[in-house]
């Protein structure tokens, strides 16, 4: 599985394909470099995921980092190749549909109508934390 945290105001600039040229003029000066430096060995800035591994980037590591980029986390099952190794737990690809999206997460309830709205048939989970870990609040927010 593979996981992208937005903040939900750039996912509703950027819906229903993530692609970092729709965002590059919101970037800090450390993110800019590091653009530059993407751009200078890939060609182009790729969409950045997190890889789960079993064992090693558990969904509980996943989620937490994501949820520190954005406050709305999507997981992939498959992801568009070209596929490029950016670090250790992280992939990058040129641009990513959502409509392939398995699962949603967030921690705003408030989100849910318009998360629905937009992915309909992806289920929705609600999370909140206890103790430093990650829980779902139900099952799936959406009906």
């Amino acid at each position: 599985m593979f996981f992208h945290g937005i903040p939900l105001p750039y996912l509703r600039l950027q819906y229903p394909v993530l692609s970092p040229r729709q965002s590059a003029g919101k970037k800090t000066r450390e993110q800019l470099d590091d653009r530059e430096h993407l751009i200078e060995r890939f060609g182009l800035e790729p969409v950045h995921l997190l890889e789960y591994r079993r064992n090693d980037y558990t969904l509980q590591d996943c989620l937490e980092a994501c949820f520190r980029f954005g406050d709305v986390v999507f997981a992939f099952r498959h992801v568009p190749l070209p596929i490029w190794q950016l670090s250790r737990h992280e992939i990058g690809v040129p641009a990513l549909a959502l409509n392939r999206t398995r699962w949603i997460f967030t921690m705003h309830a408030e989100y849910h109508a318009e998360l629905q709205t937009m992915f309909p048939a992806v289920p929705i989970f609600l999370l909140h934390e206890r103790k430093g870990k990650l829980y779902v609040s139900s099952e799936k927010i959406n009906d």
